[in-house]
């Protein structure tokens, strides 16, 4: 999605041009498309987690016209600062998903814009850690090139989607 600060209202709910043709063509190959999202807004008292679930219905409802299935969401509504089971870059979720829907992590592809979404691939041991230069990604890689040199790093959801489809 387009990058919306707290996004807590499912008509600002904005995918970006060619995210769902690429999530598509991931599906088609076989993966397993899921989210795993911090929702600090939640634990800050901004929204409810009434409100997460909405947006996310809009995208998947979104993504859905065009074909995608997203299979589910994780979602850690904590602060920072407070404890949690899942949020990025703790792996648990990616753990959760691997024993829901029986999956290989070392298959498996982690695509996002932050560092906590790069390292929770890197924890949880899956085959790549996608940076995308979207959203916070572009700066990330500007500001902490060192960080992020273990990650592939591309323009966009539609470049790390032929990234994939390329390197299996």
């Amino acid at each position: 999605m387009e990058e919306r600060d707290y996004l807590a209202r499912p008509e600002n709910v904005a995918p970006i041009a060619g995210a769902a043709a690429a999530l598509l063509s991931l599906q088609r190959a076989g993966f397993k498309l899921f989210v795993v999202t911090n929702q600090s807004g939640v634990g800050r008292g901004f929204f409810s987690l009434e409100d997460v679930r909405r947006v996310n219905e809009r995208l998947a409802q979104l993504l859905a016209a065009e074909g995608v299935r997203l299979e589910r969401f994780y979602v850690a509504p904590e602060t920072p600062g407070q404890p949690s089971r899942g949020r990025k870059p703790l792996p648990q979720f990616l753990f959760d998903a691997r024993d829901e829907f029986g999956l290989s992590l070392p298959a498996c592809y982690v695509i996002g814009d932050k560092l906590s979404d790069l390292e929770c691939g890197w924890n949880a041991g899956v085959k790549r850690s996608i940076l995308v230069r979207t959203g916070y990604g572009r700066k990330l890689e500007e500001e902490h090139p060192a960080s992020v040199a273990a990650a592939v790093v591309v323009d966009d959801l539609p470049a790390a989607a032929k990234w994939i489809l390329s390197a299996t």
